[in-house]
């Protein structure tokens, strides 16, 4: 089975891109969505994260206090970095699960904002980036999430540029209204299934 990373900055589209594949019967493991899920069920992780950001990383009902780890996180490199370095291993591992539980697929889609920043794109065949103007990104991230511009600009410094994911990328899917998604999609998915014969 081939392995497809599919990436892009904060609020460029990718979960939209991600559905569209999923349309076509492609398997869509999301690492954001669970990282958040092993934070909250994984015993290991959860004592790591304490230990970093003391017993008010979680609530009485045992759920991520997400505002208090943001606050911190995003406004600290080296915590972030040692954040990243509790919850990346276990994505990792609970990656290797998916894929088996997937391997008769012709491919499937991992799907991270991070996914140059952490490293994971090495153990990929191919990379799709999703790009978006940097105002439609902002926009939709403020909506989604309940944010300021200014915590939405916080977080789009933490990623690799736009410019730098295409540069890496094999294919890139253009969000700005030039073309139309689903086409763009429907091309890369031929693509996709000749490269997996």
């Amino acid at each position: 089975m081939l392995k497809v990373g599919i990436t892009g900055g904060i609020g460029s589209g990718k979960t939209t891109v991600c559905q569209i594949f999923a349309t076509l019967g492609i398997p869509i493991y999301y690492a954001d969505t669970r990282a958040k899920e092993l934070m909250i069920s994984d015993s290991d992780v959860i004592h790591q994260i304490k230990e970093l950001f003391g017993a008010s990383a979680y609530d009485e009902n045992g759920l991520l206090n997400r505002k208090h780890i943001a606050k911190k996180a995003f406004t600290n490199k080296d915590l972030l970095q040692q954040l990243n370095a509790i919850v990346h291993p276990a994505v990792f591992q609970d990656t290797l699960v998916w894929y088996q539980t997937h391997h008769e697929k012709p491919y499937s889609l991992y799907e991270a904002a991070i996914m140059f920043e952490s490293g994971s794109y090495k153990l990929l065949d191919k990379v799709i980036t999703v790009f978006a103007p940097i105002e439609d990104r902002i926009e939709r991230t403020m909506k989604r999430d309940n944010i300021t511009r200014k915590e939405v600009l916080e977080r789009i410094d933490k990623q690799l540029s736009e410019e730098e994911k295409i540069k890496r990328a094999d294919f890139v899917i253009y969000n700005d209204h030039s073309q139309p998604l689903i086409e763009q999609v429907l091309t890369i998915h031929q693509q996709l299934l000749l490269l997996s014969k």
